[in-house]
């Protein structure tokens, strides 16, 4: 291996947790680093399509890896953004109970947010909802002081700004083809040249888990893409939403059910959805891959998933094709809102891991090997948590890497 050209780290995926890893590496040490990143462009995908919230840390089980690095994670993120001149609003929301029978999981909510270090939480009466949020119709809520929202594009951008600044090398337009060991190292096999590298780093994001198996390595689990459609509030009715209204989530899923969100950029998002995508990088319902069909479709753990939840997939299936499912469900939180008032706008494509038992993997879940690490769920609240994260891999690599 010619040691001129081989980096100390290759990170594979130019998305948001990627450059967070590398911003983390490179602050804390003079290494030779190099980004590969499959599209034209960092955050091309997970980053650039969700609704751009920083989540409070709620929703995630005490102790977890979710919880314990987005509420380190969002508080890194605001001063980011304050150091970065980066727009955001630390607006808060409000989580918003329709029925009798969501109230023992909005208790549950609010005893993870206080478990979590979430200060300043407050229980909402039907009358005090409408304070918040005046077209909002609920029988219980809960306000968030802690979550705002930014774009994360824009935050992922700045990211690669300072990579760059720093030394790092960022590669687009580049996908992993091909892997070998070396007595010193890898090579990575690109469409491009081949790159040489002494340790890899893995956030590949929706091809995390065969990156994983390129570099020799057993994920234990499978990504499975969930495509989520948003709609978007017509101009003149954007009154009906001032910040964030979310319902109280079903608990056995990692999803939080469609909500309002305001943002940064102007504009009202409702939704998303969560639909099986055919592609992993499937953002509209005609695109088909047929070797991601064959590969979730011959693995045990899908089969297992629909028996399941099958109802739940056909309901959301149906919302997915019906406007009229989708505005009903919107119109729980906000019974004014009427069909005309709200136009189809993007979809984002969720990366899910799947474990062979059926479960939809609840926790980032991070595996190390031999000079390697591979981020293998990292869904939300990863863009909240990405400094965090990035720090906690960093650490990872001092012990794994001889860095």
């Amino acid at each position: 291996m010619d040691n001129t050209s081989k980096f100390d780290v290759a990170i594979i995926g130019g998305g948001i947790v990627g450059l967070a890893t590398a911003l983390a590496l490179l602050k804390r040490f003079k290494i030779s680093l190099i980004i590969l990143e499959a599209e034209n462009q960092v955050a091309a995908h997970q980053t650039g399509h969700n609704s751009g919230v920083i989540h409070s840390g709620l929703y995630y089980k005490p102790g977890s890896l979710k919880a314990l690095n987005c509420v380190s994670g969002r508080e890194a993120m605001y001063r980011f953004c304050e150091e970065q001149n980066i727009a955001h609003d630390n607006c808060g929301k409000i989580v918003i109970a329709t029925d009798q029978r969501e109230i023992p999981a909005l208790n549950l909510l609010e005893e993870r947010g206080q478990a979590n270090g979430l200060l300043g939480m407050k229980r909402l009466k039907p009358e005090e909802i409408k304070e918040y949020e005046p077209h909002v119709n609920g029988i219980d809520g809960l306000f968030v002081p802690q979550t705002g929202i930014v774009d994360y594009t824009d935050v992922s951008l700045a990211y690669a700004r300072i990579i760059q600044e720093s030394g790092g090398v960022i590669k687009t337009n580049t996908r992993m083809t091909g892997f070998r060991k070396e007595q010193n190292g890898f090579i990575l096999e690109t469409n491009n040249d081949p790159v040489y590298c002494a340790n890899i780093i893995n956030c590949a994001g929706l091809q995390s888990d065969r990156v994983a198996r390129l570099c020799g390595v057993n994920p234990g689990l499978q990504i499975l893409p969930f495509r989520g459609e948003y709609y978007e509030i017509k101009h003149e009715k954007e009154y009906l939403v001032k910040n964030l209204v979310y319902p109280v989530p079903d608990v056995r899923f990692p999803f939080l059910g469609v909500h309002f969100t305001r943002m940064i950029k102007g504009g009202v998002e409702a939704g998303p959805n969560a639909v099986l995508a055919f592609k992993r990088e499937g953002y509209k319902k005609s695109d088909i891959s047929i070797p991601d069909v064959a590969q979730f479709s011959t693995y045990i753990g899908f089969w297992k998933m629909a028996l399941k939840y099958w109802q739940m997939s056909i309901s959301e299936t149906y919302r997915s094709y019906s406007k009229r499912a989708f505005v009903k469900a919107l119109q729980r939180l906000i019974p004014e809102l009427q069909m005309d008032d709200v136009v189809a706008a993007g979809s984002g494509v969720r990366a899910q891991a799947l474990s062979p038992d059926g479960k939809l993997v609840d926790d980032f879940r991070i595996v190390e090997s031999e000079h390697q690490v591979h981020v293998l769920n990292a869904p939300s609240p990863a863009a909240t948590a990405s400094l965090s994260i990035g720090e906690s891999i960093s650490q990872m690599a001092v012990k794994n890497f001889g860095i």
